[in-house]
C-alpha cells in the first residue's frame, strides 16, 4: 500500500522518521509531505533517505515554469495514487486547517483532494490539546470518519505534564493497518431504519421542550452502516450535523412527526435502530401566541408523546428491533426492563450526565442488554468506534434470525 506521511511542525516531528521506517518494514511505500514548519525541526533529506522518494515540501516549485505547472497539480496525483493519508505529528494548526477546509500548503491541499482513509496522530502542548477549539476540531474530524490516535500523557517539551505527547509508533502503525483493512460489507442487502437526535415539542411559537441529544451517536451509526453496505433511512430530529453521504434523510421536528416518518418507511426496513432521544412529554396545549412573563409561577400541563418503540415492538414482524436507553441510575435494571416491555431484540444503554461520554460528547461508553440475559459492555471510545461495536452485535442477530 502507498501511504502519504504528512509531517507538521512540532518537536515530535523527529519521531516520524522511525515511524516511516516501521511502515516500510510492514511492506508499505511511504511518500513524505512536510510543512514548512516541520522543516524547522527535521530536514527533508532525512525522510528522502529513509523512503527513497523525493519529499514534497511546497505546493509550488521554483525550478521552471513547466515544473511550477506540474507541481501545482501534484497534490491531485498524489491523492489519487495513495491508499491512506497519515499525519504524524498533527499539530493544532493542521487539525484546524483540515477541520475547516483551509488549503494554503501542499499537505492541507492534498487533504481536500484525498478520498481514502485518514489517520491523524496529534501532538501539542496539553493546554492546546484540551482547548475547546481543538476539541471541537477533533470531534468534527472524527465525525467525518477519520481515525484520531489520541496523544499519550507524559512530560512535554514545554516542561508541562499531561496529554499531548505523540502516541507511540506501535499504536500509530496499528491504527494504520486497521484502517487499510478492506471495508466490511457485511450489511449488504439490509435496509436499516434509524432514528437520531432529539425532538422538539412546541410550548408556544418561540419555545419548546427538548433534551440534550446532539444526534452524534445516531449519525455515527448511520455512517458505519453505510460503510458496511447497508441502505440507511435516517429519520433525524433537529441537529447541527452534516448528514452522512448516501443516507436517505428524513427531517422531523416533533415526536409525532418522527412516529409518522418511521411508520411511513417501516415496510422497507429489515433492521430498526431507535437511537433518537424522543421527548417523553409535550405540552397538552400549544399556545397560539408567545406566553408572556408575568412575574408569577406558570403551570404547564404535559401529556405523553407517542411511544414509538413500544408501537414498533407490536408491529415489527420479523424485523430486528434495537432500542436505546439513556439513564442516570440503575442502568442494567432499566435497560433489561425496557428490553422486555418494548419487545426489542437488544437495548443499548448508557449512563448520561457524566463528563466525557453520552450527550453532546464525541465519545461514548455503552452496555448492551440481550434477550439471552447477557449484558455486554463496550469500552469507552469515539462514537464511530462504538457504532461499529453495536453493529457487530446486530449482525449476530441478523445471522441467527429467520428472515422473511
Amino acid at each position: 500500500m502507498r501511504i502519504v506521511l504528512g509531517i507538521s511542525g512540532g518537536i515530535a516531528a523527529y519521531k516520524a522518521a522511525e515511524l516511516s521506517r516501521q511502515l516500510i518494514r510492514n511492506g508499505h511505500e511511504v511518500q513524505a509531505v512536510m510543512t514548512r514548519a516541520a522543516e524547522e525541526f527535521v530536514r527533508p533529506l532525512t525522510f528522502a533517505s529513509l523512503t527513497g522518494r523525493k519529499v514534497i515540501t511546497d505546493i509550488f516549485s521554483s525550478a521552471s515554469p513547466d515544473a511550477t505547472l506540474s507541481s501545482a497539480v501534484e497534490h491531485i496525483g498524489v491523492a489519487q495514487e495513495s491508499d491512506l493519508l497519515l499525519v504524524a505529528p498533527a499539530t493544532a494548526n493542521t487539525l484546524a486547517k483540515f477541520a475547516h477546509g483551509l488549503a494554503d500548503d501542499f499537505l492541507s491541499t492534498l487533504y481536500l483532494a484525498f478520498r481514502g482513509p485518514v489517520v491523524l496522530a496529534p501532538a501539542m502542548n496539553n493546554n492546546m490539546w484540551e482547548h475547546a477549539a481543538t476539541r471541537a476540531n477533533v470531534a468534527l474530524l472524527r465525525e467525518r470518519g477519520h481515525v484520531v490516535v489520541d496523544p499519550d500523557d507524559g512530560f512535554l517539551a514545554c516542561g508541562t505534564y499531561g496529554p499531548g505527547r505523540l502516541a507511540e509508533n506501535d499504536r500509530i502503525v496499528a491504527a494504520v493497518e486497521r484502517a487499510l483493512q478492506p471495508k466490511r460489507k457485511d450489511f449488504a442487502g439490509e435496509t436499516i431504519l434509524l432514528t437520531a437526535g432529539p425532538t422538539q415539542e412546541p410550548i408556544d411559537p418561540v419555545r419548546y421542550l427538548t433534551n440534550r441529544s446532539s444526534g452524534r451517536m445516531g449519525y455515527a451509526l448511520a455512517q458505519a452502516a453505510l460503510d458496511r453496505g447497508a441502505r440507511v433511512i435516517l429519520v433525524s430530529g433537529p441537529v447541527n450535523l452534516e448528514a452522512p453521504r448516501g443516507a436517505e434523510l428524513v427531517r422531523v421536528g416533533t415526536a409525532q412527526e418522527m412516529r409518522d416518518a418511521v411508520f411511513a418507511h417501516l415496510d422497507a426496513a429489515t433492521v430498526i435502530i431507535k437511537c433518537a432521544a424522543v421527548a417523553d412529554f409535550r405540552p397538552a396545549v400549544e399556545a397560539a401566541q408567545k406566553i408572556k412573563k408575568t412575574g408569577g409561577a406558570v403551570s404547564l400541563e404535559l401529556t405523553p408523546t407517542p411511544d414509538i418503540l413500544a408501537e414498533l415492538g407490536q408491529k415489527r414482524g420479523d424485523r430486528i428491533l434495537v432500542g436505546f436507553a439513556a439513564e442516570t441510575e440503575n442502568l442494567h435494571e432499566y435497560a433489561s426492563r425496557k428490553l422486555v416491555a418494548k419487545n426489542c431484540d437488544m437495548v443499548v444503554a448508557n449512563l448520561v450526565g457524566r463528563p466525557g461520554t453520552g450527550f453532546e460528547s464525541e465519545a461514548n461508553e455503552v452496555s448492551i442488554a440481550l434477550r439471552s440475559g447477557e449484558f455486554v459492555k463496550l469500552a469507552k471510545a469515539s462514537k464511530r468506534v462504538v457504532a461499529d461495536g453495536i453493529l457487530d452485535h446486530i449482525l449476530k442477530l441478523t445471522e441467527a434470525k429467520p428472515r422473511r
